[in-house]
């Protein structure tokens, strides 16, 4: 996918659009929309579903939420409160958020899709011994 160099309101919205029906965003894309979003002129929420030692050792940096896929159907309730939002996904390869945007599809969500190679993919930056996101409560805190 070619990026323009200037963005406007319609090319935000056929970024967006083509996002959407290929379910898939590259890792250049997705440096592109984390830039974006830090400037305010997009927004959508990136979602880690690894697991929690996963995501600990090393998460890419601006991600949201942490929904491992172990205990996915614990967070239901979750997402569907972001029915609507631009959900881009990513685990370490891309294959657990390709078995879970097919699942998403059948459940009505639109406006999603994932990291295509996953975050061994991403050259952006990175962050080592990540906090937990706000979402994820561990025992005894």
């Amino acid at each position: 996918m070619d990026l323009p160099d200037e963005w406007s309101e319609e090319a935000l919205m056929n970024l967006v659009q083509t996002l959407t029906k290929s379910l898939e965003v590259t890792p250049e894309t997705l440096h592109v929309m984390l830039n974006l979003r830090a400037q305010g002129k997009l927004n959508f929420l990136l979602v880690d579903i690894r697991e929690i030692y996963e995501y600990t050792q090393l998460s890419i940096k601006g991600t949201d939420l942490l929904l491992p896929t172990s205990t996915i159907h614990l967070h239901m309730e979750q997402l569907k409160k972001l029915h609507g939002t631009l959900l881009i996904f990513y685990c370490r390869s891309a294959n657990r958020t390709l078995q879970l945007l097919h699942i998403l599809k059948r459940m009505g969500f639109s406006n999603i899709a994932h990291l295509h190679g996953g975050i061994i993919e991403y050259k952006g930056e990175k962050i080592k011994n990540a906090p937990l996101p706000k979402n994820i409560r561990t025992e005894g805190k």
